[in-house]
This record gives structure tokens, sequence and C-alpha cells, in this order.
């Protein structure tokens, strides 16, 4: 009896002076030696997949094609979004040249409404496209109306863009008088006045509503 409590007071104390001892000899961290800031993103910070725009700073930047390729765009998120008066040279740049450049290659508008289409005069004509990048319908339909524009003739400088957010608004003066509801929408001016306009998707075509528009029978 005594052999056990003797080995468990051994015992007792040797576990006592190691805590102690581990107190004791702790000592304080030296500073952490500053690393280089890089733009590299952590794991836990990496781009997603489909990206909410944590690739916002790559809009308007030209990328090669692998680049290209590893990302996808949320056109749901503001970051993205083309407002008031646009350029749209930025359509032939991430992150919009995807779907414009796609768009406008592969559109090929009818032959014989093109060739209506050039009997026309254009000279007192001017043209507004109102459209939201957001949009399916605008990401489908103004790629293959400029399509149809560059292979008509008509002069691109002749032409407005203006972009409109999730909820129609653009931030210009004259916009309200526009009164637009749905986008895309393709408005006709000659000599100022409003000649007509193609509204979200065309009854027949592109090309064959702009002939009717301008040919005064639509």
């Amino acid at each position: 009896m005594r052999i056990t409590r003797t080995i468990i007071l051994i015992a007792a104390i040797t576990l006592a002076a190691g805590c102690g001892r581990v107190l004791k000899t702790r000592t304080v961290p030296p500073d952490p030696v500053p690393q280089e800031v890089t733009d590299e993103a952590s794991p836990d910070e990496a781009i997603p997949e489909a990206a909410p725009f944590g690739n916002a700073a790559l809009a308007g930047k030209p990328e090669d094609a692998d680049e290209a390729a590893a990302h996808v765009w949320d056109f749901r998120d503001a970051t993205t979004w083309l407002l008031g008066e646009i350029n749209p040279v930025l359509l032939n740049y991430p992150p919009h040249a995807d779907w414009y450049v796609k768009g406008y290659r592969e559109y090929q508008p009818d032959q014989e409404s093109m060739a209506g289409l050039m009997k026309q005069k254009i000279d007192d004509l001017t043209i507004t496209i109102v459209l939201g990048t957001w949009c399916p319908d605008s990401r489908r339909e103004v790629p293959r109306f400029m399509k149809i524009i560059d292979l008509w003739g008509f002069p691109r400088e002749k032409i407005r863009f203006i972009g409109v957010d999730i909820n129609k608004i653009a931030p210009l003066e004259d916009y309200s008088g526009m009164d637009i509801e749905r986008v895309p929408t393709f408005i006709f001016f000659e000599n100022k006045s409003e000649k007509g306009r193609i509204i979200e998707v065309p009854v027949t075509s592109l090309e064959q509503d702009t002939e009717y528009i301008l040919a005064g029978t639509k």
C-alpha cells in the first residue's frame, strides 16, 4: 500500500513539475517577418468559377484566348453593366466580347431583305439603340443588328448607344422621354422625328423589320 501511495505521489510531483517547466520555458515567438503584398489571391479568396465579378477589374481589358476561356461572366452583376452613353468599341472587350463578337460573326442576314434595305435613303436617318448588357435579348439582337448596319453601309457615327440598368433606367437627362419598357429597343429617326422602333425582338427579322420601318410599311 505504501509502495502504491509512493508511486502516485511521485507521478503527481512529476506532472506538476512538467507543467511548470512548460510555463517557465515558453518564450514569446518573434515578430513575423513582413511579407511582400501581392495581387495573387489566397485559396480562400480565389475567384469562383462563375464570377460574381471578382473579375470586374478585367472588364474592358484585352485577354488572350486561354484567359477568355477561363472566365465565366455573370452578367446579372451590376459591375458588368454599361450604363448611359456607350462607346460601342467597349463591346469588343471583356466581358462583352464573348457574346458581341460571336453573335456578330455568326449572324447571316437575309440577302433579299438586305437588298431592299440598300435602297432606303439614309441621309437624314439616325438610330438609337437602348440595351441592357445584363439582358439575354440585348446580347443576342445587338450584335446581329450591328452586322446588318455594317453590311448596309450605314455610318456607325449616326448610331447612339444607351445602356440601362435592370430597371430600364439610364443616367441621362433626355432618357425619360424615350418611353423605354423593354430592351433592346432600336429607334429610327428621320430628321429627328421618330419613324419607328423595333422592341425586344423583331416581328420577322431585324433586317426586314428595319426595311419595313424605313419604307413606311410598318
